[in-house]
């Protein structure tokens, strides 16, 4: 088996703890990176030590969900909402930028792609990208599977592909979240193979529970070695919800070593 690098999403994992404490988690179970979701509660300084004592990277975080919270799941592509999603999006760059993460991802939000929302997310994105450009971060867009988050904007990877070729901008990329991908649309490995060429981070989680990757139907036995074999040579992000406690579930890592 090739050797997988493999980021904790602390997002879902350790969630009990505060972010200081989960990346010490993280380091300590035996991942090679960390990411996150909403990290502004916590001081970038404290982000920062806890990283440089870890040795571990922060390999991406979000925008924030909005001010409607889960009813939003973000801003990006909300009509009328220009002045807000541009504030969450300087929040973003500025806090990855403190703490030296390499990728922000662009909630797009509930739009159901109706009216004019994907002229209003490329005219966000386009704003977006070139404040981080000057601090080298990737923008990731994320196609989410619409029976977790109906509405949302991006739902398939032929959306994703279809925004960022028309802005043709180096530094925004998919991010390739195989729990998504299955439900919207499956097959893949092919998926992958179609679009390896924008894909800036990788996500694995269990379908249908979101669990640990050790269980369910996608073998990611046969998958995660699969895509480096394909050509991925970045981390691949374990996003998924813990069946019981994170230190109890972690057993599916050894079969993955």
């Amino acid at each position: 088996m090739p050797k997988l690098q493999l980021s904790a999403n602390l997002g879902f994992l350790w969630k009990e703890l505060p972010l200081v404490e989960r990346i010490h988690k993280a380091a300590e179970a035996g991942f090679d990176a960390v990411e996150c979701h909403f990290p502004y509660d916590t001081l970038e300084s404290n982000v920062v030590e806890a990283l440089k004592t870890t040795n571990l990277s922060m390999l991406g975080l979000n925008t924030d969900v909005g001010k409607n919270g889960a009813d939003d799941f973000g801003v990006a592509a909300q009509p009328d909402r220009e002045a807000e999603a541009r504030a969450l999006i300087d929040q973003a760059i500025d806090y990855a930028k403190a703490i030296g993460c390499r990728n922000v991802h662009v909630m797009a939000g509930k739009t159901g792609r109706q009216n004019n929302s994907e002229s209003v997310f490329r005219e966000n994105l386009r704003y977006a990208a070139e404040k981080a450009s000057s601090a080298q971060i990737t923008l990731l867009l994320e196609p989410i599977n619409h029976r977790s988050v109906p509405g949302y904007h991006l739902s398939t990877t032929r959306q994703a592909l279809e925004t960022i070729e028309a802005l043709g901008l180096s530094n925004i990329k998919m991010m390739f979240d195989c729990f998504h991908l299955q439900i919207s649309e499956g097959d893949l490995l092919n998926r992958f193979n179609e679009c390896k060429h924008l894909i800036g981070h990788v996500q694995f989680a269990a379908v249908p529970d979101r669990g640990e990757p050790d269980a369910g139907e996608i073998d990611y036995g046969f998958l995660l070695p699969a895509l480096v074999d394909a050509g991925w040579t970045g981390y691949l992000g374990a996003e998924y919800t813990p069946r019981n406690s994170t230190d109890v579930g972690l057993e599916w890592m050894k079969r993955f070593r």
